[in-house]
This record gives structure tokens, C-alpha cells and sequence, in this order.
């Protein structure tokens, strides 16, 4: 037993069972060469229109509180665990906090010119079962609706898949987040389905949203990247010449 048995199906196709264990059952793909992957330990990650460099409020604080104040209210803020900062101050200690923190492991993004100028994270990380989250996105409006916004979340997930191997890349939100549901699809992201009443945040309840991108969709997903971040892709105002789109 434990083999796969292959049967010809009604139009003809080649369909594959599921792999049986000795009694019979059916059971996953094996993994027969699978060992733990390594946690993420990246404190700089380039790119062409944006470089992922670990959150040092010592470095990057001033430049991320400048960004963020260029925003006319706080409504960047409404689905996130933190914020919005009553004051500077309170901004710069919460990035202090941040920075200490191995899980979730926070990068500030700094554009061309090397200014800070958003932050998002990689989250409970499973070594165990290769499984890891993008999560505390935080892009000011210097960086939102821009090239690098895309180039930062394909950063880091290069990283996560090629570098670290990892099976299974997440993305979870508020389901009343539309932005974030959207901006979910538009990097490729599968929705899994929703948790509910999973969170209690800023004392209301949350509804989850569970997105992925698993190794197998990777290459696919990539090809897709790095063919929306070609430079010829834009024209001389910057402006897009195609749309990213993953075959969703």
C-alpha cells in the first residue's frame, strides 16, 4: 500500500487517487526529503525601487514618522493591532518595541532615495512546517499606489520561498478591510476562507480573512512579478503599460 493509483477518467483525462496508507485511508503527498526550514535572519533585502533593511528605530524612525504624518487623518490605522500615535513620541516608542522583536520580525522599506518610508513584517513563523505570514504592512502615502509598494511585498516573498524554502506563505485580515482583501488578489494571494470571531482588537471582534501562496504557485507568481516590475513595463511617467495579474 502507500502508492498513488492512477485511473482514466470519463473524457478520457488521466485522474490521480489520493496516495493509502496500509489500511487503506488516504493520505497526503510525502515529503520523504523534508527537514525544518531556517527562520528568517535577512537584515537587508534590495531591490530595483525599493531596499528591505530591518527596522532600526535609530536609523529609520525619523524618516518613518515624517512619512506617516503626510497622512490627512488615521484611518491607515483602523485595522491594524496598533496606532493610530496620539504623538511622535508615541510612534518612536512603539518602533522601539517593534524593532526588539524577533516574531513578528519588522523591515522598514526605504525608497531610491534611501528614506524610510513604510514597514511590513514577517509573522509567526513555523520553521516546523514551513509556514510564515506577512503582516504589520504599514506604507505611508509617500509609498502607497507606487511601484516599490508591489516590489516590497515580492521582496519578501523572493526571500521566503527561494532563499528559506518555505511551503506556504500567509496573508490574513480583518474581513471588513477591503483594501486589504483586494490588495491580497492583486499579489496572487488564494482566500482560503474566513475564521470567525477570531480576534478581539481595539476592543471590537474581527472576522479573519486567510489568503496564501503556496511553493507550487510560486514560479508561476514570480514569472508574473517580474514581469510587471520590468522597467519596460512602465511608460515615461511611470506609469503602468500592463496590470500585475496572476490567471485568478
Amino acid at each position: 500500500m502507500g502508492h498513488v493509483r492512477r485511473r482514466r477518467g470519463r473524457t478520457g483525462g488521466v485522474s490521480v487517487s489520493p496516495r493509502t496508507n496500509e489500511y487503506g485511508q488516504p493520505i497526503g503527498e510525502a515529503l520523504a526529503d523534508w527537514s525544518p526550514r531556517p527562520l528568517p535572519n535577512a537584515d537587508r533585502i534590495a531591490g530595483r525601487t525599493c531596499t528591505l533593511e530591518r527596522l532600526d528605530p535609530a536609523r529609520h524612525a525619523e524618516s518613518l514618522v515624517a512619512a506617516h504624518a503626510e497622512a490627512p487623518d488615521g484611518r491607515d490605522w483602523t485595522y491594524l493591532p496598533v496606532g493610530p500615535f496620539a504623538s511622535a513620541a508615541d510612534r518612536r516608542a512603539w518602533l522601539e518595541t517593534a524593532a526588539a522583536s524577533e516574531d513578528p520580525r519588522h523591515y522598514a522599506v526605504l525608497d531610491a532615495t534611501g528614506e524610510a518610508v513604510g514597514a511590513l513584517a514577517l509573522m509567526r513563523h513555523d520553521p516546523a512546517n514551513g509556514a510564515i505570514e506577512v503582516g504589520h504592512v504599514t506604507f505611508s502615502p509617500r509609498m502607497q499606489r507606487t511601484v516599490a509598494s508591489t516590489e516590497a511585498q515580492f521582496l519578501l516573498m523572493r526571500y521566503v520561498f527561494d532563499e528559506l524554502g518555505y511551503r506556504r506563505y500567509e496573508w490574513k485580515c480583518d474581513t471588513l478591510n477591503a483594501p486589504s482583501m483586494k490588495a491580497a488578489a492583486r499579489l496572487g494571494f488564494t482566500y482560503e476562507g474566513t475564521f470567525r470571531q477570531a480576534v478581539v482588537y481595539k476592543g471590537r471582534s474581527r472576522d479573519t480573512a486567510w489568503f496564501s501562496i503556496t511553493d507550487s504557485e510560486w514560479p508561476d507568481r514570480r514569472a508574473e512579478f517580474e514581469r510587471w516590475l520590468d522597467p519596460a513595463n512602465f511608460d515615461g511617467d511611470g506609469v503602468q503599460r500592463t496590470r500585475l495579474a496572476h490567471g485568478m
